[in-house]
Formats: structure tokens, C-alpha cells, sequence
């Protein structure tokens, strides 16, 4: 067949676009290939790839350059352990918790004719509060004190009665037997007399009850009943009282705890006791621990303390939520490290250790009481050691670092003036950080390799 043949023809136009679709496929591919290259080159380059000769500082003008460009030791912070007191103290939530709340109501029943206190005053004990209508009492009493003396009439006349019926049995001339009848009628008007003074006595009472006062020192409250309104006895509240100072604090502790605060108690120490408030920053009283409660709450596993306080500024409000800390006991002579030093991990509780030369060691130790910015170092370090206290999360163990904060630096002799290659080598690396602005790293490598 010739070229012009439809045959022929047609078999370049469907070879033809396949060709070039798998020449479009290899295209891609080879530009994401490079573009991959280009970023580990990037990427990877100036840390795992580079030769050991050219992370030296000082070594020449290529090292130099290059060691200026990579990461040097890492940056850290360093506190010295150093020896001194550590208070123990043990942390628990509390409420305010007044020593007597006592809810005023009125003992007899009657229309409320008087108010004597004003709404958030403070009252001492006996002063006066309110007064209810007794003239429905001093009524009875007047009625209770006619019947006694008419009673004791009577008591007076059976008495001579008596007197003579024991003189006319003396001389025979009356039975034993109205002896004995009058005197039981005489002990019968004993009793009514009796009990006509116990109701005198209690009229008298509830006349007196009539006035009402405070029973306790402290602050009254809102009024719950206005003056006019008819008062029943022991249901309707006049006012609330309650005691402000002193004024107590129940707060809770961990039963693990509990014998710790018992020896100390047992030993006559007073221990001190300080509030904090809802946020837990700021120190609203101090007192002293009164007493521990009997018994463990099972639900819970802890026990209720109660400290007192004088609250003579009434910082503390009754009901209020508040922080309590008691200083139970006071470590001396403890070795002590800020608490960002103490890590946790595989090893267990240990520290990065900075070594005279320059590289962190990790040292396990132990540790004892804390208060949450210091922590007592009972094995594995010794006052006057060096941790690392910012900087730790990407040390390992032998690691060089460089020291930014923490001791104050070395003073370098005449020779250390000097250059490591003489007077012709580059000056030291810069540290990390100090990358001059807007040079990028590819830059750099590249006036490296060209001296």
C-alpha cells in the first residue's frame, strides 16, 4: 500500500496521540522527582549530610562558613542546687463555715409590735431585736395569781382545821380516822397552790420571752418578717445571726495524709493554716488547725479539719469557697532544685546534669517535698551542681550545649583571643539565631564551596 492509504492513515492517528501521552506522564514524573530532590536537598543537607570537616568552627574559611549555617549546641538554661529550708504543706479545698448560725424565732405567739435591729447590723449577745404583744399573757398571769390566792385561803383554813381535829383526837373526842381525811385535804391545797405558781411562773415567762434578743455576737441578716405581721411560736424566723468572729474554715485532706497531721497534733505543735481564694493566688487569712473531724468519709478517702481565724477585717464570708494550706513541718538543710528541672521519663525521675565540659549528663535522682517551684533532692545530687531548668526538650544524654542564662561567664585569657588557624582563619561560627537577615542557606553553601 502507498502512504496515502486510508488503512495506513489510520493507524498513525491512533499511535500517534499515545506516544505523546506517555511522553506528557514521563514529564510529570520527572519534575516531581526533581522537585523531591531539590526539597531533601534543602532539607536534609546542612544536618545528616554534611561532612564532619565542615561542622568544625574555626577550621577554615569553608568550615567557617558552614558551621555558621548548621545548628550548633543546643541553648539552655541552668539553675545551681543549692541547700535551704523547705516548709511541707498540704493543700486541700474548703468553705468558710461560721461557729454558730442561729436562725431567730420568736417562742411565744402574738402580733410583731417592734424591730430593733437594722438589716446587716452587728449585734452583740443579749442586745434587743424585736418585740411581741404579751398583754394576752400578762392577762393569764393576772387571772393565775387571783386563783393562788384564793388557793391559799383555802390551804391556810384546812391547815387549822388539821390543828384542831389533832388536838380533839388527843383528848378523845374525835376518830383517827378525820385526823387522817384532814390531812389529805390539807395536802390537796398544797398541790393547787403548787401548781397556781407554776403558771404564774410561766406566764411570767412567756411575758419575758415577749422581748426578743440576740442569743450570739455577730451579723444579722436580711429581715424575714415585717413589724404588723402576726407571729405563730417556733415556726416564723424573724432573722437570721450569724457569728463572724472568730469564724472557722472545713476543709478536706487525703487519708494517706492523716497520720503525718495526728503526730504533729500529738506533740502539742500548733500548726498554722492559710487561705487562699478561688483562683488559689491570692492569701486571704491566717490561723491555726483547731481540730480533726472523728471519722474518713468511705466515698471520698478524706478526712475534715477545721481551722479558726479571727477574721477581724471579714475577709472571710460565711459560705465562701476558698484554698486552705497547712504547714504541717519544715525540712532543714534540704537540697533543693527548681521544679522545671525534675523530668520524668524511661530512666524514672532524673535531671540533665551540665559537666565542666560544657555537655548535660542525666543524672537519676529522688525526690521529697515540693511546694511547686521547689523540689527537695534527697539522693543524686549534691549542693553546688548545675541542671538544666529550660531548654530540655531536645537534650539527650552527652549532648553539648551552650549555657544562655544561669552562671555568670568565663573570662577568656590572651590565648584564647586567638584564632585556631592563626590570623589568616575566619572567625568564629555564629551562634544559631544570628542569621543575617534575608540570607537563605543555599546561598551560603554556595559562596562556601567557591573560597
Amino acid at each position: 500500500m502507498n502512504e496515502l492509504s486510508p488503512i495506513r492513515t489510520d493507524d498513525a492517528v491512533e499511535q500517534r496521540p499515545r506516544r505523546r501521552g506517555r511522553g506528557l506522564v514521563w514529564l510529570i514524573l520527572l519534575l516531581a522527582l526533581a522537585g523531591g530532590g531539590y526539597w531533601a536537598y534543602r532539607t536534609y543537607l546542612p544536618d545528616g549530610f554534611r561532612k564532619p570537616e565542615t561542622q568544625q568552627a574555626g577550621s577554615g574559611r569553608r568550615g567557617g562558613r558552614r558551621g555558621a549555617g548548621g545548628e550548633g549546641p543546643q541553648a539552655v538554661g541552668i539553675a545551681t542546687v543549692q541547700r535551704g529550708d523547705m516548709p511541707v504543706v498540704l493543700s486541700g479545698l474548703g468553705t468558710v463555715t461560721p461557729l454558730a448560725t442561729v436562725t431567730v424565732r420568736s417562742q411565744v405567739s402574738g402580733y410583731l409590735t417592734r424591730i430593733g435591729f437594722r438589716e446587716g447590723q452587728t449585734v452583740k449577745a443579749g442586745d434587743f431585736l424585736a418585740q411581741i404583744d404579751v398583754r394576752p399573757y400578762e392577762a393569764l398571769l393576772a387571772q393565775y395569781q387571783g386563783q393562788l390566792l384564793r388557793d391559799q385561803a383555802l390551804l391556810q383554813n384546812a391547815r387549822l382545821d388539821l390543828t384542831r381535829y389533832q388536838t380533839l383526837n388527843r383528848q378523845d373526842s374525835i376518830s383517827k380516822q378525820n385526823v387522817d381525811t384532814q390531812a389529805a385535804t390539807v395536802k390537796q391545797y398544797e398541790g393547787i397552790v403548787a401548781s397556781d405558781q407554776a403558771q404564774i411562773d410561766q406566764q411570767k415567762l412567756n411575758i419575758s420571752y415577749g422581748r426578743i434578743t440576740s442569743p450570739v455576737e455577730g451579723r444579722v441578716g436580711l429581715r424575714q418578717i415585717d413589724q404588723g405581721n402576726y407571729v405563730t411560736a417556733a415556726s416564723t424566723g424573724i432573722v437570721v445571726v450569724t457569728q463572724l468572729h472568730p469564724i472557722s474554715v472545713l476543709f478536706t485532706l487525703p487519708e494517706t495524709v492523716l497520720a503525718r497531721v495526728m503526730d504533729r497534733l500529738r506533740a502539742g505543735a500548733t500548726l498554722p493554716v492559710r487561705v487562699f481564694d478561688r483562683s488559689d493566688t491570692t492569701e486571704i487569712a491566717r490561723g491555726n488547725l483547731d481540730t480533726v473531724d472523728n471519722q474518713i468519709d468511705v466515698t471520698t478517702g478524706t478526712v475534715k479539719l477545721r481551722a479558726l481565724f479571727p477574721n477581724t477585717d471579714d475577709r472571710l464570708f460565711p459560705n465562701q469557697f476558698v484554698n486552705a494550706r497547712l504547714d504541717v513541718d519544715t525540712v532543714r538543710d534540704a537540697a533543693l532544685v527548681p521544679a522545671a528541672a525534675v523530668l520524668r521519663g524511661t530512666p524514672g525521675t532524673y535531671v540533665y546534669l551540665l559537666t565542666a565540659e560544657d555537655k548535660v549528663a542525666v543524672r537519676t535522682i529522688e525526690i521529697g517535698e515540693s511546694d511547686g517551684v521547689r523540689t527537695v533532692v534527697t539522693k543524686g545530687l549534691a549542693v553546688g551542681d548545675r541542671v538544666v531548668v529550660d531548654g530540655t526538650d531536645r537534650l539527650k544524654d552527652g549532648a553539648a550545649v551552650r549555657v544562655t542564662g544561669g552562671r555568670p561567664e568565663t573570662t577568656a585569657g590572651p590565648e584564647a583571643a586567638k584564632p585556631e588557624g592563626g590570623e589568616g582563619a575566619a572567625a568564629q561560627p555564629k551562634p544559631e539565631g544570628q542569621r543575617p537577615e534575608g540570607e537563605r542557606p543555599h546561598r551560603r553553601r554556595q559562596q562556601s564551596q567557591n573560597p
